[in-house]
């Protein structure tokens, strides 16, 4: 027997590449219509975003070997943002995804959200040919060691906003300005440095992307409906 569709509904949407301060407010308007129920149903941002450092509430002096206006004199843009965690980069080549998801549909627990969205990266990349794991006692994901994905989140009246970074084809050495999530000696790595077999940098992109898609919708107990943004993110 075909088992029932999932009945947790949640909008896909496509962002393209935008400037990152353009998706932090994108992000804050659907969180608030999401809390006040003008919209009536959870979303997955993704995109890509050129380079910028963002510093979530645990970001330790340490964790910034290059001073915030000398970061910004090199091109990239500095953010000081609502996440937990430490100082993290974003930049072309990496799959940043932002699920705005009502927690009272799902499970109120933040530990339990983080493992969730650690898994959804961990069968994306096994799907990819990529084995990955946790690290105990740090949230993101590791292969062989190397970090590829990291994760800060923040939640407002059980509504989810931030998320996760999956490098895919990034420049691994733009890491080389930020200590990454204030781990000292930390090596960032990628889809496409672990990969085997050769692909092409849009191959890698696109497979992993639907990858992620299909383990967010496993994970969640959902089904991902690609759409438009909705008008509520302002």
């Amino acid at each position: 027997m075909t088992p029932p569709p999932p009945s947790r509904q949640v909008r896909l949407v496509d962002l393209g590449r935008r400037p990152y301060g353009e998706t932090l407010e994108l992000q804050r308007g659907l969180c608030r219509a999401r809390v006040s129920g003008a919209l009536d149903h959870d979303v997955l941002l993704l995109v890509e975003h050129p380079a910028v450092v963002t510093l979530g509430r645990g970001t330790r002096e340490s964790s910034l070997p290059i001073a915030p206006d000398l970061l910004r004199a090199r091109g990239f843009e500095v953010f000081e943002v609502e996440r937990g965690g430490d100082v993290t980069l974003h930049a072309p080549g990496q799959l940043v995804g932002y699920p705005v998801l009502d927690l009272t549909r799902y499970r109120q627990d933040l530990h339990w959200y983080l493992r969730q969205i650690e898994e959804v990266l961990i069968r994306g990349l096994a799907a990819v040919g990529v084995a990955a794991e946790r690290r105990p006692g740090l949230t993101g994901v590791w292969t062989g060691g190397r970090k590829i994905a990291s994760i800060g989140i923040h939640v407002k009246q059980w509504v989810t906003l931030h998320g996760f970074a999956l490098n895919v084809t990034t420049d691994l050495s733009l890491f080389d300005v930020i200590v990454p999530c204030g781990i000292p000696d930390v090596r960032m790595t990628s889809v496409a440095a672990e990969a085997s077999g050769g692909a092409s940098p849009a191959w890698l992109w696109q497979a992993t992307r639907r990858a992620v898609e299909e383990a967010f919708a496993s994970v969640f107990g959902c089904a991902l409906e690609p759409g438009p943004l909705p008008e509520h993110a302002s």
